[in-house]
């Protein structure tokens, strides 16, 4: 007499290894990337030390990058893209309200509340000093900067010539503060830069 047969119990679900390839994706790669450059500077965006401190191995970054220079470009294209954004942000005005739109723009790039942004912004610019690649992008940033401050101006009723001329005097103030240390120098820090901005601004 034949046994029955018997069915083996079912077998659990194999779970899905966790690798290094799905540990992180391209953006994950920019954005930590993007943090070592604001604290060191492009010298520090070494591969084995991003891998490290993202606890993945070398092999999740080529899966997503030909090599080094392939990231270097890719946080560049990122660095751009998202000062255009914040550009056409903090630039974009009613007709009529230019003056106002103005006032803003001078009072969100010379505040000094986003330090990391800053300090990825002065690392780009480092990294442009001795990289013509880089140097493209911000110069290409820079242009975009002053075309948009300066429509502002020339929609409050300035001249083309006097609008490039604020538009630079503008960008010119608000980036040199960002690098000066002058908490000391006037009791009223808020009406003192409420008067250059007013300088700035008027017609």
């Amino acid at each position: 007499m034949e046994n029955p047969a018997v069915n083996p119990p079912p077998r659990a679900p194999r779970k899905k290894l966790a690798t290094s390839r799905t540990a992180l994706d391209r953006r994950d790669w920019i954005e930590a990337a993007i943090d070592v450059l604001g604290r060191e500077g492009v010298g520090g965006l070494r591969i084995e030390v991003l891998a490290k401190r993202c606890g993945v191995t070398k092999g999740s970054f080529y899966w997503h990058f030909r090599d080094r220079q392939d990231l270097l470009q890719a946080i560049l294209e990122h660095w751009r893209l998202g000062r255009i954004r914040d550009i056409e942000k903090v630039t974009a005005v009613v007709p009529g309200r230019e003056h106002e739109q103005l006032h803003y723009a001078i009072d969100v790039y010379g505040a000094s509340r986003n330090r990391r942004g800053m300090g990825i912004e002065l690392a780009v610019r480092d990294w442009a000093r001795h990289d013509p690649q880089a140097a493209a992008v911000v110069e290409s940033v820079d242009l975009y900067r002053l075309e948009c401050t300066r429509r502002l101006f020339e929609g409050s009723g300035m001249t083309e010539a006097d609008a490039k001329s604020r538009s630079l005097l503008l960008y010119a103030c608000v980036f040199g503060l960002s690098l000066m240390h002058y908490a000391h120098f006037d009791d009223n820090l808020d009406d003192l830069k409420q008067r250059i901005a007013e300088r700035i601004v008027a017609a």
